[in-house]
């Protein structure tokens, strides 16, 4: 997915707020777990960012599907435990009280089969009395056919532009991103295409529900984006 632009991805993001974002999930995990301890699993965790300031409160650890962009949290974290797994169908042998999947990245699983199959495996990975953070993808009807976005960073001796179209296709919203990155060594353009899964908010609290959590939403979330909040039973 990011294979190409995993280097550049920090630089891109800078400007969100992950600080912040990590004290929420921080602060719902406390109000909303029932089980006694504190082990936590940052899915789809990216560059380990969010799990700079969770390892701070919890026994942390991330699961990515890219390597590339595992291989940049291993590096910042190298204390914390990190696999290269897909959240539909990962085996850690292990159960966490906390599993997060933060910044959109459930729309990855792409259909709404997987979707069910990564909400059941999440659950089998969490404690009873244990919670799940979603903050999922953007909704059909946030579709907007052909829209065009632009984001463009900057460090010393460094600038990124990324432009994105948007596609659907087959169900799947397609994100053409294209890339230009300039350094003293000159200028180079390189694509990627991303493809994510529309589901509706009705289809999160269902696959969350029927994998057996007590299930809210929070439309609002850590972004804006919505946040789904889900604890699994004691008994």
């Amino acid at each position: 997915m990011f294979s190409k632009s995993a280097a550049y991805y920090d630089l891109l993001y800078s400007f969100k707020d992950y600080a912040t974002e990590a004290e929420k999930v921080r602060s719902l995990i406390d109000t909303s777990k029932q089980s006694p301890a504190c082990r936590l699993l940052d899915v789809a965790c990216g560059t380990g960012q969010h799990l700079v300031h969770l390892a701070a409160y919890f026994d942390a650890e991330g699961l990515d599907l890219d390597p590339e962009l595992l291989a940049i949290a291993q590096r910042r974290l190298p204390n914390l435990r990190f696999t290269l797994a897909d959240m539909v169908d990962f085996e850690l042998g292990r159960t966490f009280d906390a599993i997060v999947c933060l910044f959109s990245s459930i729309g990855y699983v792409g259909t709404l089969d997987r979707l069910y199959l990564t909400a059941r495996n999440l659950v089998r990975h969490l404690e009873p009395g244990g919670v799940v953070l979603v903050e999922p993808w953007l909704t059909p009807d946030a579709f907007e056919p052909g829209h065009v976005h632009a984001l463009l960073a900057e460090a010393p001796d460094l600038k990124v532009a990324r432009m994105s179209s948007s596609e659907l296709r087959d169900g799947f919203w397609l994100l053409n991103f294209h890339y230009l990155v300039g350094s003293p060594e000159g200028i180079q353009h390189f694509t990627e295409q991303h493809r994510l899964g529309l589901f509706s908010t009705d289809n999160y609290l269902a696959a969350f529900g029927d994998a057996g959590l007590r299930v809210a939403y929070d439309p609002v979330g850590l972004s804006g984006r919505g946040l789904l909040i889900g604890v699994k039973s004691t008994v």
